[in-house]
């Protein structure tokens, strides 16, 4: 049965719906995704090229030239950090040009958007005000844990610990429980040790060679403010057989410091901003998974399918879209298309398509609108042919980072480099027992070097693909 403050929390949600719907209706579209997925890049080049006026022909709006011009707004949230657009815009473009940094921390900006309605009855000038919510996908793998117990984490966190892919990276921890008496009396020392090696394994997780993707807590990984906070001492142990938990053990401590978590942290999102969200973007990096292998690709498989079932999907009506926030149109995106050949696109959309289908059935099951495409907001590499002993290969070709190696070369960040990136399997159902997918040390068909960005001028938009048709999806009919 829901408790009191479960009330009070919907009663929050209701409120906060209603002083949305009645204060401008700006349209709030989520950007969101894990680690490395490419999200600040993606903002960064949604903005410009419709600040710019880019040609963008899969958007309709802009490809019958009804978009008069799109500004920048004061921000519309005064407690929520601004996006900083003008500094990784800058960190993009010109002969310095670098990756802007990675998503830690929400953020937001308002963009309107003047257009010539379609013709009609209706036609004539209009707005649409568009805040971009931006947000680490670490965050949105805590949402499930709102219907968790202390109990019920531990135990699916450490059953998930003990599997093969995990089982080396979590060893320390693991054995840091081994004859931990979860009755024993609350230590701040026990639980900062635990705790420590527990975080130890999140992040070795996260890393690029195991590119694992269900690690709550997400603060665990990007603590900010938080670091070092009782909110975030705790850790999950093994509670054996009993339920109760004795007042002022040490596991009625982390299990206090469990809530605490979702109340001063998961509960708050959600509330302020998640909950509010009309259209949402699901940034997802599915070649860093095929270079680390099934494990990996089960793992991303595993992480959709949990976050979707914090989405409040849904088709949206004047009525909900006042008393209950729905996203009734969801995005999944494929990055880094531009590692792979054009005639690969196809193959990494379905291969996404099929990481996604258990998230995609549950949001569809309520009406919500899908898609899934893959794409590069910033393309930084160029395609070719080239002959190479009697046969022509396609290739990419990009300026590797410094530092970067192929085929034994170090690169100086100022030289280019031919890629023969290969083909992706044809049947997407391939990837989840590894037929064809080499270990991550291997020298296999989806490795991919990082490439610089593309060099532009400041104002000028990069070269993309597919970023037209992302926003089609997903603010097409507002321009209608």
């Amino acid at each position: 049965m829901p408790g009191f403050s479960d009330f009070v929390f919907e009663a929050g949600l209701v409120a906060r719906s209603i002083g949305d719907y009645f204060s401008g209706g700006a349209l709030r579209l989520g950007v969101t995704g894990l680690s490395r997925s490419g999200k600040t890049v993606f903002l960064t080049a949604l903005v410009n090229n419709l600040i710019a006026g880019a040609r963008l022909p899969v958007l309709a709006a802009s490809a019958e030239g009804r978009i008069m011009r799109a500004r920048l707004e004061p921000q519309p949230d005064d407690a929520v950090p601004r996006f900083a657009y003008e500094e990784h815009q800058a960190s993009l473009s010109g002969p310095d040009r670098r990756w802007p940094q990675s998503t830690r921390r929400i953020a937001q900006l308002r963009l309107t958007i003047e257009f010539e309605s379609a013709a009609g009855w209706v036609g004539g000038s209009s707005s649409l005000k568009l805040d971009l919510v931006d947000y680490p996908g670490e965050w949105l793998l805590d949402l499930p844990l709102l219907d968790k117990s202390y109990a019920e984490w531990s135990r699916e966190t450490l059953a998930a610990s003990e599997t093969p892919a995990r089982a080396p990276l979590s060893e320390k921890w693991r054995q840091a429980l081994v004859g931990l008496d979860p009755q024993a009396d609350a230590s701040e020392d026990a639980a900062r040790r635990i705790a420590e090696l527990f975080t130890a394994y999140l992040k070795r997780a996260r890393d690029d060679v195991y590119a694992l993707s269900t690690l709550p807590p997400g603060r665990f990984l990007m603590p900010g403010d938080l670091e070092g906070s009782p909110a975030l001492t705790f850790a999950p142990i093994a509670l054996g057989d009993e339920a109760a938990l004795v007042p002022g053990s040490l596991a009625a401590m982390m299990a206090r410091r469990y809530e605490a978590y979702k109340a001063h942290v998961v509960r708050p999102f959600f509330r302020d901003h998640f909950a509010r969200l009309d259209r949402q973007i699901v940034l997802v990096d599915p070649l860093s998974a095929l270079n680390s292998g099934p494990a990996a690709v089960t793992d991303l498989e595993n992480a959709l399918s949990d976050v979707m079932r914090a989405f409040r999907a849904g088709r949206a009506s004047r009525l909900s879209s006042i008393f209950r926030p729905r996203i009734d149109r969801i995005l999944f995106a494929a990055t880094k298309a531009d590692h792979l050949h054009h005639t690969s696109h196809d193959r990494l959309e379905a291969i996404l398509r099929a990481l996604t289908a258990k998230a995609i059935a549950r949001a569809e099951g309520v009406g919500a609108e899908i898609d899934v495409i893959a794409l590069a907001a910033v393309r930084a590499t160029r395609e070719a042919e080239i002959k190479t002993g009697g046969e022509t290969l396609d290739a990419i070709i990009g300026v590797p980072e410094k530092g970067e190696t192929i085929g034994g070369q170090v690169f100086d960040g100022v030289a280019e480099a031919a890629v023969f990136p290969g083909e992706l399997p044809a049947d997407p159902d391939a990837i989840f027992n590894g037929d064809g997918i080499a270990l991550p040390e291997a020298d296999n068909d989806w490795r991919f070097v990082r490439f610089r960005p593309p060099l532009t001028q400041r104002s000028e938009p990069a070269p993309q693909i597919r970023l037209d048709r992302a926003l089609q999806f997903l603010i097409g009919d507002r321009l209608a």
